[in-house]
Parts: C-alpha cells; sequence; structure tokens
C-alpha cells in the first residue's frame, strides 16, 4: 500500500512538471508570434457601402500551431452606436510560417450619417473595438481586446455657398450665378452632382440648376451653379437656398441656406 501511495506521488510530481514545462513552452511561444497590422485601406463598395480593409501579418516563430485564429471588429460612431461588426477567421496558423489574413468591415454609408450629418462636412473619427481571439497548442484559449480610433475626413468639408451673382441671360430672363466650393478630406473619390433652388423673401419660387462634381480624394473644389430665373420682378435681397447633394455613395438634401 506504501509501495502504491508512493508510484501515486511520483506519477503526480511528474505530471506537475509536464504541465510546468508546458506552460513555459507555450508562453515562450507566444512571445515568438508577431503580429504586423499594416495600414487600412479604404474602398466605396456597392450599395451606399464602405468597405475598410486591414492587412495584417502573422509570423509564427514559436514551438506550436496556432488554431482557431480569430478577429473581430466592432466600428462605432462618436455616440458608441454600432455601425458594423464583422469577423475573420482562420483555422490554422502554422509554426515557422508566415500568414497574411485580410480582415475587411463593411459599413453601411447611411448609417453612418443616421445620427450626425457631421462625417459630411466635418473631420472626425470613428471608433473600433478589436478583439482576437486564438487557441494555442490546440488547448489553452487566449483572448485581448482594445480600443481604437480611426481618423475620418469629411467629404465636403468646408462646403461653402458664395453671393449670388445677377446678370442678363436674355431679354425676358436674369441668370443667377452661385459659387460653390469644398475640400474632399475622404479616402475617397466623390462624384456626383449639387442641385440648387432659389427662393425670394415670399417663399416664391425662383428657378433651379445644377453642376456636376468631380473631387478626387484630398482635392480642393470650386465651381458655379447657374439658376435661369423667368421673372427678374421675384427677385429679393433676400431668401433662401435648397441644396441637393447626390453621389454614387450618398443623397444629401435638403440643406437650406439663407441668403441676404
Amino acid at each position: 500500500m506504501k509501495i502504491s501511495i508512493k508510484m501515486i506521488s511520483i506519477a503526480t510530481t511528474f505530471l506537475w512538471l509536464f504541465l510546468i514545462t508546458f506552460c513555459v513552452s507555450v508562453a515562450y511561444s507566444i512571445k515568438d508570434v508577431q503580429f504586423n497590422f499594416e495600414e487600412p485601406n479604404v474602398s466605396v463598395a456597392k450599395k451606399n457601402k464602405l468597405l475598410f480593409s486591414l492587412p495584417i501579418s502573422i509570423l509564427n516563430k514559436g514551438y506550436y500551431n496556432i488554431d482557431s485564429f480569430n478577429l473581430t471588429t466592432k466600428v462605432l460612431d462618436r455616440e458608441s452606436f454600432t455601425l458594423a461588426c464583422q469577423s475573420t477567421f482562420v483555422p490554422v496558423i502554422e509554426k515557422n510560417k508566415k500568414t497574411i489574413v485580410n480582415h475587411t468591415v463593411t459599413v453601411n454609408f447611411n448609417d453612418l450619417l443616421q445620427n450626425s450629418q457631421d462625417y459630411l462636412f466635418n473631420d472626425t473619427e470613428l471608433k473600433l473595438y478589436m478583439i482576437v481571439g486564438m487557441k494555442l497548442a490546440d488547448v489553452i484559449p487566449v483572448q485581448v481586446s482594445t480600443n481604437l480610433s480611426l481618423p475620418w475626413g469629411a467629404p465636403l468639408y468646408n462646403f461653402t455657398i458664395g453671393k449670388i451673382r445677377y446678370g442678363v441671360d436674355n431679354a425676358t430672363r436674369v441668370k443667377a450665378t452661385i459659387p460653390i466650393s469644398f475640400e474632399n478630406h475622404a479616402p475617397f473619390d466623390l462624384n456626383g452632382t449639387v442641385k440648387i433652388k432659389i427662393y425670394n423673401n415670399n417663399d416664391v419660387f425662383l428657378g433651379d440648376g445644377e453642376t456636376s462634381i468631380e473631387a478626387p480624394q484630398g482635392s480642393s473644389y470650386q465651381d458655379y451653379v447657374e439658376v435661369s430665373v423667368k421673372n427678374a420682378e421675384t427677385i429679393s435681397d433676400s431668401g433662401r437656398l435648397e441644396v441637393y447633394i447626390q453621389t454614387s455613395l450618398f443623397n444629401y438634401g435638403p440643406m437650406v441656406i439663407s441668403y441676404g
């Protein structure tokens, strides 16, 4: 009986030594795993969608394979409203190998504008909540999380309507010229149209006109909208403009601007 107890004690000691050695080797193994997050890329997808792509390079120099690698990203606006949540799963990241993971998250631009129009006109930021989970040596689960901020550039930064200038269009009409300008700080090109309606101080509709927008990423835009007014007598020194902006990514309007 004493021999059996002694053998159990010896076996237990060896088991603990094995577990300690295993845990130490796993700890050293994760130390030798290198994660390299490259610069995110933003592109325009179909149906008013923005596609955020984050390439990740994983170099596993450890002793064990990494199993069940899972990266989940939540994109939130300034009020912490969840705009998107997507995951990327990799079954196995083999030891002594480099693995490239392309993590993508799709955001509906209309959801971005639902709570605030500031994303059109002001530079701000989006919040990212990221969770990384994996299994080491096929038995030990590991999970870490972090919060990040992603700078956001407004596509219509400093959008400005200039002073209306009136001139003769023909014998019966007056032409109103309305300057417009903005800077495209967004991570995508902006193409579409701007339409402007003019109303006088008695809320009488004078006319409308539109012009095209072609503003590459990072560029400044300056142009004007011409409006033909049928009756010159309806023109007043004050009134309001209704501005409508249509692009492949979003439609916005009316934006009401007083003049005079």
